[in-house]
């Protein structure tokens, strides 16, 4: 079977919206949908076969719930058959991750994580996971990822929204690239493709640097730097309309601005471990935390 799209279940608003997310994203990359559900996240020593019974029927309502609103939503998706299972979320989520095409789970952003991603467990997910992870807020439905009506009424006829990505030219991800790209491919949207870039400092300047080159020149040259690095997706993908944005200020400012009204926005995540443990990175937490559109967060060595 192909590796599925993974959705976490956990009975909360942002889950379900996360799960029909997901339906959708299965049926576009021809992938079944799976729904997994990490029961007894906080076990007790005075837990016994009473409590136990609880959970598993606490997982089955979790699971039919889902199952319901995917049924009426999006009736066309392969299913693959639920799971649950019993341990600590973290390592239950990211071990299915190993064997997903996609994550997919809940987020309530600036108000943390939501059922079983609270706290160090959400950023043990996102910082750890293998692969792709993405992030849906409570609320996201089907005519969210379209372009308004002519009459500015939700519609699923319409056309996607942009995907957008953010990127730093200095340090192109081939794997953050390649997901915005395949994910822009797969709805007909095109990919706005965002880069940050701050004046530097004169304390910053080093002895051949020129200190007076004004704005539009630096904004000139990045936007040369990013056509450059993008030329070889483009070839790869003729039909992906891309759209270059170069802004001056803080990345996490100018991405967060970037994703209003967008589809889906596209972050990297840094593969490799710090002494101090898996993080997200300045730009991916704002992302996680301030965006309104599903965040998809791309591990990259």
């Amino acid at each position: 079977m192909l590796p599925p799209v993974i959705a976490g279940v956990d009975g909360s608003a942002e889950s379900l919206a996360a799960a029909q997310w997901a339906a959708r994203e299965a049926v576009r990359r021809d992938r079944p949908l799976q729904l997994f559900h990490a029961w007894n996240w906080h076990p007790r020593q005075e837990d016994g076969e009473e409590a136990t019974a609880a959970q598993r029927h606490l997982a089955r309502r979790f699971l039919r719930a889902a199952e319901d609103r995917i049924r009426r939503t999006c009736p066309e998706v392969h299913r693959a058959p639920d799971v649950q299972v019993e341990g600590p979320a973290t390592a239950a989520l990211l071990k299915a991750a190993e064997d997903a095409d996609l994550l997919v789970l809940g987020s309530r952003g600036l108000s943390g994580f939501t059922g079983f991603l609270v706290g160090s467990v959400a950023l043990g997910v996102v910082a750890r996971a293998a692969g792709p992870v993405v992030l849906v807020r409570a609320g996201e439905e089907a005519a969210d990822e379209h372009l308004p009506d002519s009459d500015g009424s939700g519609s699923t006829r319409t056309g996607y929204r942009d995907v957008v990505l953010g990127i730093d030219v200095e340090n192109p991800c081939d794997e953050v690239v390649e997901f915005a790209f395949e994910e822009a491919r797969l709805r007909g949207a095109r990919l706005r493709v965002v880069h940050a870039w701050q004046q530097p400092s004169p304390v910053g300047l080093g002895p051949g640097d020129l200190g007076l080159v004004g704005a539009p020149e630096r904004a000139g040259e990045w936007l040369g730097y990013l056509t450059a690095v993008l030329q070889v997706w483009r070839d790869k993908y003729p039909g992906v309309e891309v759209a270059e944005t170069v802004t001056e200020g803080r990345p996490q400012s100018v991405l967060v601005r970037a994703a209003s009204g967008a589809s889906l926005l596209v972050v990297g995540r840094r593969a490799t471990e710090l002494p101090a443990g898996p993080r997200t990175g300045p730009v991916t937490h704002a992302a996680i935390h301030h965006v309104g559109c599903p965040v998809a967060v791309v591990p990259h060595v």
